[in-house]
């Protein structure tokens, strides 16, 4: 569902408190910054899951839109203060990852989160920029346009979110201990939300999902479909820098994962708010060809955030077992029900995600069984690779391999440049 036909059907449900809203904002007086907020305070009190328990102060004390939806989000969240989840985007940008499946950016992410040195790529998109110039995964970052890494790693990383198409970089990189430099030019490019999928040793099926996206679907059954007919019984999930996206390709992914003797079963609930019990839905698992995997590991990280988590708590009633393995995840079981008004896009938290359990306790994040720290380094999906090899020790063994201790863990900090952390209703 695209997101306007959404925003129809939300409208349908929101009445007249969201029709200017879903109208994008109505005549021209009524984007001015004061009806804005008048907007915007009308529909937290109305569809904010928090309603009733977040703070309503008069907009007039607040000179823009962003800084008034920041004084009315809930304050109580566990282990945080501050409920840091519900964000404006514009709709261009929107729009280009949910619905087209595509990216504007140089296609490159950092371990810059960890806060330690060294500074490394961590993963590039196949279509990218950063792919057509040869960088790698593991590659060492030194400088940024001459920002040396030491600077870089106690930044926000904004050098990686260029402004539109064509702005350029310089990276000074080191590869086996050998200095290269790279310029590159920010474009627009299709995501590939699957990379990577494999059959290893021992009967076990690897896939990587990146994103949570309806380009995934079609992939994600042809794949998962190759790696039955191999023979895999069991299955390693990475989902280690995969921060969500669309409920409906997750349930689409559990599905084929449980296989077809749980169609029609309950994947996952959302529920809204008191005010809107009407507008809770469940969402169900759909037919699949092929049994379901015995065991499913999946690994994890704090970008492992939403649809994903949704994912591991979704499988759990009907998996015999599921493992996680990596680091703990970032703790959202929240969602959104976006709406889209004057040229911007609002995800506040609308709704909690359930499993057939009626099971959601992870806001402090998804403990792993097995703690594992990703090193930032080598292919996907090959069975040295360190989080897949714990994966695969697991398997075979039953107990958590010895490692050693994970690196300093930042969460909630602000999402990196190319980070996508969402769970729509769509």
């Amino acid at each position: 569902m695209t997101l306007e036909r959404f925003a129809r059907h939300l409208c349908g449900l929101a009445a007249a408190v969201l029709l200017a809203a879903c109208g994008g904002g109505g005549d021209s007086a009524s984007c001015d910054v004061a009806s804005q907020k008048t907007w915007l305070r009308s529909y937290m009190l109305d569809w904010y899951y928090w309603s009733g328990l977040s703070p309503n102060p008069d907009p007039a004390g607040y000179a823009s839109v962003a800084d008034y939806f920041q004084a009315l989000k809930y304050t109580s969240y566990p282990g945080i203060g501050v409920e840091p989840w519900s964000y404006i985007q514009d709709s261009v940008s929107y729009n280009r990852f949910f619905a087209e499946g595509r990216a504007m950016d140089y296609g490159l992410s950092v371990n810059g989160r960890e806060g330690v040195l060294p500074l490394k790529i961590r993963y590039v998109e196949p279509r990218s920029p950063a792919a057509a110039a040869g960088l790698l995964r593991g590659d060492v970052i030194k400088a940024i346009d001459g920002v040396a890494d030491s600077t870089l790693i106690s930044s926000d990383f904004a050098v990686l979110s260029p402004a539109q198409a064509g702005q350029q970089i310089t990276l000074d990189i080191e590869r086996a201990g050998v200095p290269q430099r790279v310029t590159l030019a920010a474009a627009e490019y299709a995501l590939t939300p699957v990379p990577a999928s494999a059959t290893l040793p021992g009967s076990v099926g690897y896939l990587l999902l990146k994103d949570f996206i309806v380009q995934a679907e079609t992939e994600l059954t042809t794949r998962l479909d190759a790696i039955k007919a191999a023979g895999a019984t069991d299955l390693i999930i990475d989902l280690r820098y995969n921060g969500g996206g669309r409920i409906s390709t997750a349930n689409h992914f559990a599905s084929q994962v449980v296989g077809a003797l749980q169609a029609g079963k309950v994947f996952a609930t959302l529920n809204y708010n008191a005010a809107h019990q009407a507008a809770n839905q469940s969402f169900k698992m759909t037919s699949a060809s092929g049994p379901a995997f015995a065991r499913v590991v999946i690994l994890t990280g704090l970008r492992t955030c939403s649809a994903s988590e949704l994912l591991v708590n979704g499988l759990r009633p009907y998996v015999q077992q599921v493992v996680t393995i990596g680091g703990t995840s970032c703790g959202k079981p929240y969602g959104f029900s976006p709406v889209e008004a004057c040229g911007k896009v609002f995800s506040a938290v609308n709704f909690k995600a359930v499993n057939a359990a009626g099971q959601a306790d992870y806001e402090t994040g998804i403990t792993p069984t097995c703690a594992v720290a990703d090193d930032f380094s080598g292919r996907f999906g090959d069975p040295a690779e360190t989080l897949t090899a714990a994966a695969l020790s697991y398997l075979q063994t039953g107990s958590c391999p010895a490692t050693a201790a994970q690196p300093q863990r930042l969460r909630r900090a602000g999402a990196e440049p190319g980070e996508r952390r969402g769970m729509t209703a769509n």
